[in-house]
Parts: structure tokens; C-alpha cells; sequence
């Protein structure tokens, strides 16, 4: 490794701030990159801008509201922390030759073309782009990949750049989530479901070939089978669809009503596609879903956090850093 090497973490953005100016800009953004909506722009237009960005702002700022820190989005917060502290134990462990760590979203200013050239304002000639996306999916890791080849397009002198694609399957992954659940149970008790809430994308992306849904119910079993877990303890649910298409299925909110009505008692819900705890896990999981399941029948509730800038992920990163630049 040498002191000119870089490392970018990347994470999806956030509003700047929790209005409904601020989240109409970003979804704006968001929803019109084609890897994450793959319907033709002349008909998703109309969509988007008469009746996505007029209406869904409001009530997505009223989201953001209640999940607002003092320092701004927890997203962001997380995101930052967690590259200061890894920047700190690559320093600790590889003194002047450590690579600078920063960060940088797909979405918003801080952009990935924007950390590149300042890095390389600074001497870095060698990169590594490291989504914060354990399992790969065209609608996030594939963005990055675009964005990769803008920057090559747009260089004259290519910048020696990788990705690392995904890291569902490392034993130091899932090590980590079974730390977090384990640490749940101590603290709280074991409940009698623990359900993997991953994010969900159109069945479509999947039927063409995207890995995603592979991924994530790989990463499910094996924690399941690093816990003991038997099949009738655990399952898999994927979260936050948009629009009338059929999603991945089960869908989270509906399989929580059903065990709610089916007297499950308690679940522990974690979240193993996100790295860093946000709207969709803070609020559409830790609060909107509980109210689901306790409504429902439910008794008990729990939802454990991501790893977020934890020893665990911390450990987890380094590593996939010191793989990469070997």
C-alpha cells in the first residue's frame, strides 16, 4: 500500500436538510437515475414531476423530521463518523503509508467525481470506490459503476480506479451481524421471530438478472446457521416499495400483520442491507412497522441496529481495504 492511495466510502445521500424543498431536490435527483427507475423517461416524466416530486416531499420531510439529529441527518452523521474512524485505525496500523479515507454519496454534492479530483489535488493516484452496499444491486451498486465511467469518460489521464462490488458472504459480515444480534438477545431477551428486512427492488430487476434477492437470502442463512437458528425461527421480508409493480416478496409490513394476527408475540427486525441506519430503518422499520405488528396482535417489538460505524464494521472495512490495495 502507499501513501498516495485513496478510499472512497459511498453511501446513497440525503436531503440536506429535513423540508420539503431540500427532499423534492433529492428525490429528484434519486428518482431520475435510470438504475434505480428503469421505466422509459417519457412515460416515468410525467410520473415523477405531476405526481411524484408535487405530493410525496411533504410527507417524506415529515419522515426525515422525526429521525433529525442536532448534527443533520443520521445517514450522513454515521457515515462520517464511521470514515473518520477508519481512516484513524488505517493510520494506526499502516502510519504514513495508510491510504486517505473519505466519503461520498451517489446523490447530493458530495459527489464521487468531486472527491476524486480533490484527492488527486492532493497526490492520491490509486483508488478504491467501496459502496456501503453489502449485497450488490444494479439500483445502488450499479450507479456507482456509472458514475465510474463518467469519470473515465470525462479523463484524460484514467485514474487507476476499482470498485468492490459486494461482500454479502464474508465471514467478517457476517460475523459482525451475528455480534449485534447476539448482543440484542443479551440485553433484551430472545424473541420468537427474527426477521431479515432487506431492502426491496422490483421483481423485474431480479428476473433479468439482478443478484440482489440471491444475495440477500445468502447472507440471511448463513447468519441464521451461525445463530442455530432452525427455518421456523427466522425469515426473510424486503421493505420500501414504490409504485403498483410487484416488489420482491414477502413484503415486511404485510408478513409482520400476518404474524401479528397469527399471535407471534415478539420479533427482533435487522436490517443487513443497510450498512448505516436512515429513514428506512429508523423510521419505516423502528417506528412505522412496529405500530404495524403491535396493532396487529404483537406484543413485543425490537429492532437492532445496523453496524454502523461499530468495531465490527470498522474491523470489516479495513479489511476489504487491505485486500484491495495488496
Amino acid at each position: 500500500m502507499k501513501s498516495s492511495d485513496a478510499v472512497i466510502l459511498i453511501n446513497l445521500g440525503t436531503p440536506e436538510r429535513a423540508d420539503a424543498k431540500s427532499v423534492r431536490k433529492f428525490l429528484r435527483e434519486f428518482l431520475w437515475d435510470r438504475r434505480v427507475v428503469e421505466i422509459p423517461r417519457l412515460l416515468w416524466w410525467p410520473i415523477l414531476y405531476g405526481v411524484i416530486l408535487p405530493f410525496r416531499p411533504k410527507r417524506v420531510a415529515h419522515a426525515y423530521q422525526s429521525i433529525w439529529t442536532e448534527q443533520g441527518s443520521p445517514l450522513k452523521v454515521i457515515t462520517e463518523r464511521l470514515t473518520e474512524k477508519l481512516q484513524a485505525v488505517m493510520t494506526r496500523d499502516q502510519g504514513e503509508a495508510a491510504p486517505k479515507v473519505v466519503c461520498a454519496y451517489s446523490y447530493g454534492e458530495q459527489t464521487i467525481a468531486k472527491q476524486v479530483q480533490l484527492l488527486q489535488s492532493q497526490g492520491c493516484n490509486r483508488f478504491l470506490l467501496l459502496p456501503l452496499y453489502p449485497q450488490y444491486s444494479a439500483t445502488t451498486t450499479g450507479s456507482v459503476y456509472d458514475q465510474w465511467a463518467d469519470i473515465i469518460r470525462h479523463h484524460r489521464d484514467i485514474p487507476d480506479i476499482r470498485i468492490h462490488k459486494s461482500y454479502s458472504a464474508r465471514p467478517d459480515f457476517i460475523a459482525g451481524l451475528v455480534q449485534s444480534i447476539k448482543t440484542q438477545w443479551q440485553n433484551h431477551g430472545r424473541s420468537d421471530k427474527l426477521l431479515f428486512s432487506f431492502h426491496g427492488i422490483p421483481k423485474r430487476n431480479v428476473d433479468l438478472g439482478d443478484p440482489y434477492q440471491a444475495q440477500c437470502l445468502q447472507t440471511a442463512t448463513d447468519v441464521a446457521e451461525s445463530l442455530g437458528l432452525e427455518p421456523a425461527q427466522w425469515q426473510v421480508s424486503f421493505q420500501s416499495r414504490l409504485g403498483k409493480a410487484e416488489w420482491l416478496k414477502p413484503y415486511t409490513d404485510k408478513l409482520l400483520a400476518q404474524w401479528g394476527a397469527e399471535s407471534v408475540a415478539s420479533v427482533d427486525v435487522i436490517c443487513p442491507a443497510f450498512a448505516i441506519d436512515c429513514l428506512e430503518t429508523l423510521e419505516e422499520i423502528q417506528v412505522e412497522n412496529r405500530d404495524v405488528f403491535l396493532a396487529s396482535g404483537g406484543k413485543t417489538y425490537h429492532y437492532i441496529p445496523c453496524l454502523n460505524d461499530s468495531d465490527a464494521q470498522v474491523f470489516l472495512l479495513s479489511n476489504i481495504v487491505l485486500e484491495s490495495f495488496a
